[in-house]
């Protein structure tokens, strides 16, 4: 039983092994009850006939019932049975010596059954008990115990051979076989299971994937698509319902060749999509595959790379343009602190001083977009740090009439996970600009850094300024690079902002204040969902 990785296979030779067996027995039955009008064959012992073909029939009945019950016997259980098999035949043989080469035929088939079930020493140690047993009844014939004539022996010398043949042949052609189907079956395992990971894939794709019969009807979907085309019920599979303008566009590629790559959109409220066609098989248009290819997706990632290649330019002009902007910087301090200025050129070094500082900062800006440096997250108490760069901001920015302070009215500590050094960046930015820009007209700014927790214990920390507030439509682009309203702004300090709170698996969003004035709140990670990540 160990050869049988299969057990179904097993179970079913199993099954041929007792049926046939049964069979065995109504075959002893038959030539043991033959009348004896007949007169064959010639019964040595006729009670003992009876007794050993009744005794195998019941035997035989038993052993089907137990293995219809309990599926499988175990190789002890084989073993047992085939010994018996096996002291059956050779007594079966002694009693009706007449049909003994049908006996030890049909005892070869058992052999060949306990070959595909046990492991080859057992097999073969059955084929040597079985070749014993043949020629010991030979060697020993009842009822005189007279030797054998020379026919007989040769006979019972050519079935144990013949038993040894068979066990060995049935015994490779068995393991054989059952490599195949063990190759077999992990192969259909691997194949579902590829099956599965490719469904999967095609259905979590951000392109929209549908598969088309020539009737114009839709098969397959995936969640992308059925996005894209405005989430219609599922039992809605006609393209031409679901989607006219895809159908019409289906149908002029398909008779034209040609293909229409303007963008549609095929649902209010959805994207705009650019669909694509392909044919499952050359010259076969009974199957079509349509991807619909996302703009905004395509959009965003050309975006994306040229952010990055800019960024990587931008950084190589601002490292060539450090050295003179600081030499000219140094000329105009100097120029200012000579005697014999007088006030206009005074006010001409001024404005160049002024335009130096804000070419830094741009170039600063620059070079941190194209740095990205890699978070080194720490687990901070928010009240704390809050109120440590506050003190650091005061004691550099001389702040004049306007107000910062910190707001903390947390009854538990406030504990949050973040880079210290690229937190600062952040919190620095939204207070430069709460400062600057978050203040009514004549008024002073009053700047919070309010510290509290959110839904569910998340720590969130809110920059929260008392003036005018951010008008919706230039709100709903503040965080897109190089977009200001300032006439000497960058663009790029609340897109650096946000770059950097995802870095930290924080989100940076605004927020805007009832009564006035803005809130740009940065919700943070806390340190239980590290741990647990961890």
């Amino acid at each position: 039983m160990s050869d049988s990785p299969n057990s179904t296979t097993t179970h079913h030779e199993l099954l041929f092994l007792n049926y046939f067996r049964l069979a065995q027995a109504l075959v002893y039955i038959g030539l043991a009850f033959t009348p004896t009008s007949v007169g064959w064959p010639h019964q040595v012992n006729s009670g003992m006939a009876h007794v050993i073909a009744a005794t195998y029939l019941m035997f035989a009945l038993v052993v089907v019932s137990i293995t219809h019950r309990n599926r499988t016997l175990g190789w002890p259980g084989i073993l047992g049975t085939l010994l018996v098999d096996i002291v059956a035949a050779v007594l079966a043989i002694a009693a009706m010596n007449d049909a003994h080469i049908g006996i030890a035929m049909m005892l070869a088939v058992n052999l060949a059954a306990g070959a595909l079930l046990l492991p080859l020493r057992l097999a073969l140690f059955l084929a040597a008990l079985a070749t014993l047993g043949v020629l010991g009844r030979t060697l020993f014939s009842l009822p005189h115990l007279a030797l054998a004539d020379d026919r007989d022996l040769l006979e019972s010398s050519l079935f144990g051979m013949a038993y040894f043949a068979i066990v060995v042949l049935c015994n490779v052609l068995g393991r054989q076989l059952r490599a195949s189907e063990a190759l077999a079956e992990q192969r259909s395992i691997d194949l579902v299971n590829l099956s599965q990971v490719n469904e999967l894939i095609i259905r979590r794709m951000k392109t929209g994937v549908m598969l088309v019969d020539d009737a114009n009807r839709i098969h397959q979907i995936n969640e992308s698509a059925w996005m894209l085309l405005g989430n219609p019920s599922s039992d809605q599979r006609d393209l031409g319902r679901v989607a006219p303008e895809l159908s019409r566009r289906l149908y002029h590629w398909m008779t034209s060749g040609k293909l229409d790559e303007t963008a549609t959109q095929l649902a209010d409220g959805m994207p705009e999509v650019i669909p694509r066609f392909s044919r499952l098989a050359p010259n076969d248009d009974s199957l079509v595959l349509i991807f619909l290819d996302d703009t905004s997706l395509v959009s965003r990632r050309a975006e994306e790379l040229t952010l990055s290649s800019l960024g990587r330019l931008s950084a190589s002009i601002a490292h060539e343009i450090r050295n003179p902007l600081a030499a000219i910087r140094y000329s105009a301090q100097l120029l200012a602190e000579s005697e014999e200025m007088n006030p206009t050129d005074l006010r001409m070094v001024e404005i160049i001083n002024n335009h130096c500082r804000r070419l830094n900062e741009i170039i600063e800006n620059i070079l941190q977009l194209s740095r990205r440096e890699r978070s080194r997250p720490e687990t901070l108490n928010l009240g704390d740090w809050a109120h440590g760069f506050v003190d650091e901001y005061k004691q550099g920015n001389d702040l004049g009439g306007d107000s910062l302070r910190v707001i903390d009215n947390s009854a538990a500590p406030v504990a949050a996970v973040a880079d210290p050094q690229q937190l600062q960046q952040v919190v620095w930015n939204l207070v430069q600009n709460a400062l600057r820009y978050g203040r009514m007209p004549g008024e002073p700014a009053r700047v919070m850094v309010v510290i509290r927790h959110g839904e569910h214990g998340v720590p969130i920390l809110e920059v929260i300024d008392r003036g005018p507030g951010i008008a919706p439509k230039v709100a709903a682009q503040i965080f897109e690079p190089f977009y200001t309203t300032h006439e000497y702004g960058t663009g790029l300090g609340l897109y650096l902002a946000r770059q950097m709170a995802e870095a930290n698996q924080a989100a940076l969003e605004y927020v805007r204040v009832a009564g006035g004035g803005s809130c740009f709140r940065l919700v943070l990670t806390p340190p239980v969902r590290i741990e647990a990540a961890g």
